[in-house]
């Protein structure tokens, strides 16, 4: 029973991907579909790498932090150090998005301080404005 395969419209579809993207992957060396003339064949290892390849997107890998983890696979260390340095890579990327978070709490404190400053000045100045203040050269606002 031969394989199934997919042509690049095909994968293009089922991971919502563009063909061009796909293409990119490829030049990359990311995936090997087999060429038959101008078609472009894709076998499972193929759409298992491309499946992978946007999981790792989507976690905010590179794509040199991915190939290094796809190829691993089919390399030495094999599957055991596949793992091992994907187990790092996760460490890394948590504490980059940990820091991140941290970061993004704090500036939304001190916009928040920022806006209730600039709300109490505003109230400050319409309620002096509503009480009849005098404009900068003296003259009364309401008289």
């Amino acid at each position: 029973m031969p394989a199934e395969t997919w042509s690049i419209a095909e994968l293009a579809a089922e991971y919502d991907v563009t063909l061009r993207t796909i293409r990119f992957y490829e030049d990359r060396g990311l995936l090997t579909p087999e060429r038959r003339g101008t078609l472009r064949v894709y076998h499972p290892r193929d759409k298992v790498r491309l499946g992978l390849i946007l999981r790792g997107k989507r976690l905010g890998f590179s794509l040199d932090e991915i190939a290094t983890i796809v190829d691993m696979y089919d390399a030495e260390p094999g599957e055991e150090g596949q793992l091992e340095y994907l187990l790092t890579q996760i460490t890394h990327r948590r504490a980059d998005l940990e820091q991140r978070r941290h970061d993004i709490d704090e500036t939304l404190r001190e916009l928040a301080e920022v806006e209730a400053r600039c709300h109490a000045d505003l109230d400050s100045l319409r309620s002096a404005a509503g009480a009849g203040a005098a404009r900068p050269d003296g003259v009364p606002t309401n008289g």
